[in-house]
């Protein structure tokens, strides 16, 4: 059993390497093997430098030539993903590979497609900044009332599905906002979804934090985009 973990990256040189440790470190339990797909946005701040020194056997890492954002940078991972299931990791140490058990057995225990990492079940808050947890919130709401769904944190990034699954999304995004479609569209694919409980570090925007709200917009006008074309 293999799980794939995608990486995008963009100017995140004093994080890169200590979150790629954490990642080989992580234990996912016995049989199961870790691929990794680095995809670099084309960073300007050496993390590129970094990245074409490491060497490991289970990583592939890939050079953007321009930088596409990075839901782009996802999706060019995508067609890489050869294991069973497969979950997004943040370059950042916002997330902690540590969880990557509890998602992966709470799938295989109760037979899902889909298991989010919530930063927000258990009346956990989770941002330094009130209006991103707040935009978040009612961006999940709206996404559940269009696609009768039951998500808490549409926007984290521990979304771990079956591999299969995610080959048949056919995303379009390109930024943040592949947050908010992938959720969409797996809603109108299958009812095995669930979520668990998260830990969660958050940064402020002088540590680097780079959402804001255009992205917030971006996310609206997707979640808008998919219900018109799931009625249509």
């Amino acid at each position: 059993m293999k799980l794939s973990i995608i990486v995008p990256v963009y100017n995140e040189h004093s994080t890169i390497l200590e979150i790629l440790e954490r990642v080989q470190q992580a234990d996912i339990g016995s049989g199961w093997q870790k691929e990794i797909i680095v995809v670099d946005n084309c960073s300007t701040d050496g993390t590129r430098d970094l990245l074409l020194d490491y060497k490991a056997d289970n990583v592939r890492i890939i050079m953007q030539s321009e930088n596409r954002g990075k839901g782009h940078s996802v999706r060019t991972a995508i067609p890489w993903c050869n294991g069973d299931y497969t979950i997004t990791q943040d370059a950042d140490l916002e997330y902690h590979p540590g969880e990557y058990a509890k998602l992966l057995q709470h799938a295989l225990n109760n037979n899902l497609d889909v298991v989010y990492g919530s930063r927000v079940l258990g009346g956990k808050h989770y941002h330094y900044y009130r209006l991103n947890y707040w935009v978040v919130r009612g961006l999940t709401w709206l996404t559940n009332w269009f696609f009768g769904s039951s998500f808490t944190d549409v926007a984290t990034n521990y979304k771990l599905m079956r591999t299969e699954l995610l080959h048949s999304l056919e995303l379009q995004c390109s930024g943040f906002d592949l947050d908010f479609e992938i959720s969409n569209k797996i809603a109108l694919m299958t009812d095995k979804i669930d979520e668990v409980s998260i830990d969660y570090e958050p940064r402020t925007y002088a540590e680097g934090k780079k959402i804001g709200l255009t992205d917030g917009l971006l996310a609206l006008w997707v979640i808008v985009r998919d219900r018109v074309k799931s009625i249509v």
